[in-house]
């Protein structure tokens, strides 16, 4: 199911020049089932209970890392994007977490403007940890066209 989600939602990246990475190297049931494990996999649900999107979490660098979060295109917009970054954001700030981390596109405005909204910002390369430099230099080895990705952290409070 949240793989299908994931699907569904890098669709609306086709014509996009990242679109044929995303298609071919999604997560794992594997990795879900992870996160399910360590807690760090939340969903959101419509009214049916039918789930509606989702947000994979780990650890990167010494902080919250927001691995992929995704949104049926058919409920996007809608708030429900926000709302699982704001708890999952919650939830790291509550485990001691003292930012989060993520890696995203910065020219899909759902995507880096997104976050700036949320308040992300870009991590300058001096400030990246090896963790974060190791995801980017795998994404790189992917395909992603890397002029396009962006590290991004926010402080997640004392």
């Amino acid at each position: 199911m949240l793989l299908s989600i994931e699907r569904r939602a890098g669709e609306r990246l086709r014509g996009h020049v990242a679109f044929p990475v995303f298609a071919a190297h999604g997560l794992t049931q594997d990795e879900l089932a992870d996160g399910v494990r360590q807690r760090r996999l939340w969903v959101v649900e419509h009214d049916d209970r039918a789930v509606i999107g989702y947000l994979l979490g780990g650890e990167l660098d010494g902080g919250f890392h927001i691995r992929q979060m995704d949104v049926d295109p058919a409920y996007g917009r809608r708030g429900h994007g926000r709302a699982l970054l704001r708890h999952a954001c919650t939830a790291g700030r509550a485990w001691g977490y003292r930012q989060a981390l993520l890696t995203t596109l910065r020219d899909v405005r759902w995507n880096a403007p997104f976050y700036r909204s949320e308040g992300f910002a870009e991590l300058p390369i001096a400030l990246q940890g090896e963790q974060m430099r190791a995801v980017l230099a795998h994404e790189q080895a992917l395909g992603f066209p890397m002029h396009l990705r962006v590290a991004m952290a926010k402080p997640l409070g004392d």
